[in-house]
């Protein structure tokens, strides 16, 4: 497979390192700031030159793993606009959760992420805003963006907000919520963006629990042809919402909303404000922003994210892991609500000065080639996405990519949850024209960034389809047994832990600092649990499994769910699957497989009957489901993941205690696979009782 590396960039970031490069070098856009002065610490140590050579990638992960203060300096010190010099590269320890970087710096987001590019090239455009009509984008330059962040951020403290202070967003994807985002930042206040699909009672809990004065949101949002309520699900949130202060509404259409007592029209008010507004300086360790993530009791976490070291992070990940080059078109298709768009919509691509898009609408609107139109008229170079998507454009066959030129992209991503072998595969062959790169990336919402991908890489190194493959520098993952005890070598499995603090992580959990050590470090002392199970090839390449709770003991055998999904979904009529386990009387556990077929798809036992015979073959007898049910559609999030946590509870008879379901895309389909599943309940026990009477 003819793929392109990305040696040339790793090869100017060893040059950094050695110092021989200066700010030409270094593949992130720099200014002269004043931390250059900044010494390094005593006893770090740089790269020496007869370390250059054309395979320099083992060279840098060998500096990030032993040295890290002598990697991740000169690339803080060089790459980001300071205010004041750190002094401290790195104090962390995981035995109590500490976790700090570029201790005493002080610098400011926004101006990392707008105002050194207004400078250089204050027309060149930040955001194509992708809206939900096809065809009607729209183009923000960096001066207009930062324009529209000063005044926002006027207006913010002009309403009381203050350096601390926590806003809530809840809107759609749009240049007036990344606004939003470095308004906040550039005055030191905590943004917590939350998806624009989650009901008001779950808005209200994420609001509460960071105690918010401020909610910004839209009186209405748009995605796939349909009107969302936007400032009706913020008006019965906010109810129940004492601290809120003010909800300052912007207009997504002219639909007129009810106006209370609290509500602010935002772009009537921004008009009368200022231009310009002085950043604020904000320590390295302060908060950036609070997003909330699930938690395994059901509670949201909100986690926290800092400043410098997350936003370092994310801008060398989105240079070196999708090959950005000045000029390209990144498009991400992630909504600004996920980590996703925080760190490859927002703040690494314009951290960068690139253009990033938008994207407002889905997948399949007005049509399934929605994506691929808008990479041709765009001229998209980077195009990043879910596997969950890709698998659903799978179903609607080649013609619509084929429809039209992609010859723009370089470089494809996957990003979410593992993809299974025939989605890389089309998505390579297909849609890259078997020329692009392909990134299957693993990180998290705790990681800030990408942790593990193919890229980058030595000169010319492989790829291998489905598969993460190679830590980024600075992450040391490290394979645990059951026992706690680290597993060495090649071709084995275990928990995925990271050993070593990097800049992009998490540093707490909002007001429950106890929990994030529990929930992260505890179960392996010393290390960061991802929560993941991973496969670590002959090779050296990390595979990843799936959750640890998605792991199944079938008669003492360990097998990740995401295994037996992606030896099913590699049958020609089985686009998607979700296998559970649940408890076997002689097993165990067993395995239960919900499939989705495509229409054309023929007798379905006998897919089901190949899929029996396809697991066996590619994995062993014992993963076999024991039982596969057919249905339309899964159950998934507005973001595509699936909900298995429902799907489990519907096969293990609790389906009376779903819990939260507001984060579903249509709740609808709940009934659907009850009714669906009653009926296969009720065909097997047909079949048991018609073989006890023959037996008799």
């Amino acid at each position: 497979m003819a793929v392109r590396s990305l040696g040339c960039c790793v090869r100017r970031l060893l040059d950094i390192l050695q110092g021989r490069a200066g700010l030409r070098g270094w593949p992130l856009p720099v200014l002269n700031s004043p931390c250059r002065a900044a010494s390094r610490p005593p006893g770090s140590t740089l790269a020496t030159a007869d370390t250059a050579h054309p395979a320099s990638y083992h060279t840098l992960r060998e500096q990030a793993a032993r040295q890290p203060a002598a990697f991740w300096g000169p690339l803080a010190r060089d790459s980001l606009v300071w205010d004041t010099p750190y002094h401290t590269v790195w104090d962390c320890d995981f035995s109590s959760g500490k976790i700090g970087w570029f201790l005493g710096g002080q610098l400011n987001v926004s101006v990392n992420c707008l105002d050194q590019h207004v400078r250089k090239s204050p027309e060149s455009i930040a955001l194509i805003w992708e809206r939900d009509e096809p065809g009607t984008e729209v183009r923000i330059t960096y001066r207009e963006l930062l324009e529209t962040t000063c005044r926002l951020a006027n207006m913010l403290k002009r309403h009381g907000v203050c350096r601390g202070d926590r806003v809530a967003i809840y809107m759609s994807v749009s240049p007036m919520a990344v606004a939003a985002m470095l308004a906040c930042a550039r005055i030191g206040a905590v943004h917590t963006v939350i998806f624009a699909g989650f009901s008001a009672e779950s808005l209200a809990g994420r609001i509460n629990d960071a105690k918010c004065k401020v909610v910004i949101t839209f009186n209405q949002g748009l995605r796939g042809g349909r009107v969302v309520e936007l400032k009706k699900i913020v008006d019965e949130a906010v109810k129940h919402c004492p601290t809120i202060q003010h909800v300052l509404v912007a207009h997504r259409t002219d639909n007129k909303v009810h106006m209370g007592h609290l509500d602010v029209p935002l772009e009537q008010e921004m008009a009368k404000e200022d231009p310009v507004c002085a950043p604020e300086s904000m320590g390295s360790e302060d908060m950036l922003f609070l997003l909330y993530t699930s938690g395994s009791t059901g509670m949201p976490k909100g986690l926290v994210h800092t400043q410098a070291g997350y936003l370092l992070y994310a801008a060398l990940t989105h240079r070196l892991v999708f090959d950005y080059q000045p000029g390209d078109v990144f498009g991400c298709v992630a909504d600004i609500g996920w980590i996703t768009g925080h760190s490859y919509v927002v703040y690494g691509p314009l951290c960068n000065g690139a253009t990033s898009v938008l994207f407002e609408s889905t997948p399949v609107y007005p049509d399934a080639g929605r994506y691929w139109e808008m990479v041709q008229r765009l001229k998209i170079n980077q195009f990043y996405g879910a596997p969950t998507a890709i698998r659903l454009l799978l179903k609607y066959g080649d013609a619509w990519v084929r429809k039209y030129d992609r010859s723009s992209l370089r470089t494809l991503g996957s990003v979410g949850e593992p993809i299974n072998h025939e989605a890389w595969e089309w998505l390579h062959n297909v849609v890259g024209d078997s020329r692009c790169t392909l990134v299957d990336t693993w990180w998290q919402t705790e990681t800030g960034g990408i942790c593990i991908a193919p890229r980058p890489s030595e000169e010319g190194a492989e790829i291998l389809p489905g598969m993460a493959m190679r830590p980024f520098f600075g992450i040391v993952p490290v394979l645990m047994d059951e026992k706690g005890n680290v597993v060495e070598g090649g071709n084995v499995s275990g928990a995925l832990c990271l050993s070593q603090a990097w800049p992009g992580m998490a540093r707490t959990i909002y007001r429950d600092h106890q929990r994030f050590v529990d929930a992260y470090f505890k179960a392996y002392p010393g290390y960061y649990f991802t929560g993941d199970g991973a496969h670590r090839t002959e090779g050296g390449y990390y595979q990843i499994t799936g959750r640890m709770d998605d792991v199944i003991n079938i008669s003492g055998h360990r097998l990740g769910t995401a295994e037996i999904e992606d030896a099913m979904a590699s049958h020609p009529a089985v686009p998607e699957t979700a296998v559970i386990g649940y408890p076997h009387n002689i097993k165990g556990e067993a395995a239960f497989a919900f499939i989705v077929l495509k229409e054309d798809a023929g007798d379905s036992e006998v897919v089901m009957s190949e899929l029996r015979s396809m697991v066996a073959t590619k994995i062993a007898k014992y993963a076999v489901p024991d039982q596969i049910l057919i249905v339309k559609r899964l159950p998934k999030t507005r973001s595509g993941k699936v909900m298995r946590r429902l799907l489990r509870k519907i096969i293990t008879g609790r389906a009376q205690d779903l819990g939260d379901t507001t984060t579903l895309e249509d709740p609808s389909i709940i009934a659907e696979i009850l009714s669906a599943y009653q009926k296969h309940i009720d065909k097997r026990a047909a079949v048991s009782l018609s073989s006890y009477l023959i037996q008799r």
